[in-house]
C-alpha cells in the first residue's frame, strides 16, 4: 500500500500551505469507505464465478495474483488453505463488514476461500484451487461487485467425502458419518477426495450437522495407491486426544470408495502407524482411544 503522504509536513511550512476545506458532501464521498457485505460463488459453463460485493461503492484498487502462500498481514502468519494452487485477492480501502471466515464450496476449481485479518483498510482473501488456471477479473455496479471468474478446462467425476454426522454420533446412532459429493479430477480421483475432506462440510452441510473431524492434522503429504492398499501421511500434531471418533473414521470410508483401495494405512507426520505391512487397515498409535 502506498503511504499518505501529510499535506503539511511541519509547522515552518503552515503559512506558505493552503488546506482546501470540503464542503459537507464532499467530506462525506472522501469518509465513505467501500464496506464487503457478501462474498459467493457459483459455476458456470467453463468457469467457477467468485463474487465480492460491496456497499458504498467499489475499492480504490484491486489485485489478484496467484502465490505461494497467502499471508495475514497483521499477525505474519499464513492463512491455511486447501488447494494445489491458490490465488489472493486484496482490496485497498475498504472495510470487512462480510467477515474473514473460511468458507468451503463443491465446485470444479474452487475449493476454499478465506479471509485474513484486515490490515490498514486493506482485505487480503485466499482462494484455494484445484488447478491453477486462467482467470479474469471486471467490475459492476448497481450493485458493487468484484467478480473473478476462474476457468475450470477440464472434466470432473463426481466422488464421496464421508464427515461426522454430530446428530448421529451424539445419540450412538450408526453410522457416524455421512457422506457428501464432491468434485475430483482425473484421473487422480482419490487424492482429490482426500483434499476436498480437508477442506471440510460447506455451510449448508454444517447447518445440517455435518463436521470434519481433523484430530489436529493439518494436511496430507502424500497418498499412494499400491496393490489395493492406502497410505496417507498426515502432517501436523496428530491426535485423538482419546476419543472414539477420529479422522480416521473419516478418511477410511472416504478412500474405501474407490476400486482400487481396500485397506487405508494412515501414517501420522513422524511416518508412523501400527501395521505397516500387510493386508490390514491401520492407524498411528495416536489415534487410539
Amino acid at each position: 500500500m502506498l503511504p499518505i503522504r501529510p499535506l503539511i509536513a511541519g509547522a515552518a511550512l503552515a503559512a506558505a500551505v493552503t488546506v482546501p476545506v470540503a464542503l459537507p458532501a464532499q467530506a462525506a464521498q472522501l469518509a465513505r469507505v467501500p464496506t464487503l457485505i457478501g462474498v459467493r460463488a457459483a459455476h458456470q459453463p467453463g468457469f467457477d464465478r467468485l463474487v465480492f460485493e460491496f456497499r458504498g461503492g467499489l475499492p480504490r484498487w484491486t489485485q489478484t495474483s496467484y502465490v505461494d502462500r497467502v499471508v495475514d498481514q497483521a499477525t505474519g502468519r499464513t492463512v491455511g488453505l486447501v488447494g494445489d494452487a491458490l490465488l489472493r485477492v486484496r482490496f485497498e480501502a475498504a472495510d470487512a463488514g462480510a467477515g474473514t471466515a473460511r468458507t468451503t464450496y463443491p465446485l470444479p476449481g474452487l475449493i476454499q476461500v478465506a479471509g485474513a485479518t484486515p490490515y490498514n483498510s486493506t482485505l487480503t482473501y485466499g482462494v484455494g484451487l484445484a488447478r491453477r488456471t486462467p482467470y479474469r477479473v471486471h467490475k459492476l455496479t448497481r450493485p458493487s461487485r468484484v467478480v473473478v471468474d476462474i476457468t475450470t478446462p477440464y472434466r470432473t467425476v463426481p466422488v464421496r467425502d464421508h464427515f461426522l454426522n454430530t446428530a448421529n454420533y451424539n445419540a450412538g446412532r450408526l453410522p457416524y458419518t455421512t457422506a457428501v459429493q464432491r468434485p475430483a479430477v482425473p484421473p487422480a480421483t482419490a487424492y482429490g477426495a482426500l483434499q476436498r475432506l480437508f477442506a471440510g462440510p460447506t455451510p449448508a452441510e454444517k447447518a445440517q450437522g455435518l463436521r470434519f473431524v481433523s484430530s489436529k492434522a493439518t494436511g496430507f503429504s502424500r497418498l499412494t495407491v499400491q496393490k489395493g492398499i492406502a497410505r496417507v501421511y498426515l502432517t501436523g500434531p496428530v491426535t485423538g486426544a482419546g476419543s472414539t471418533f477420529t479422522i480416521a473414521d473419516e478418511i477410511m470410508p472416504t478412500l474405501k470408495q474407490f476400486p482400487s483401495v481396500t485397506w487405508v494405512k494412515i501414517y501420522d507426520a513422524g511416518g508412523h502407524t501400527q501395521y505397516p505391512y500387510g493386508p490390514s487397515d491401520s492407524v498411528p498409535n495416536s489415534l487410539e482411544p
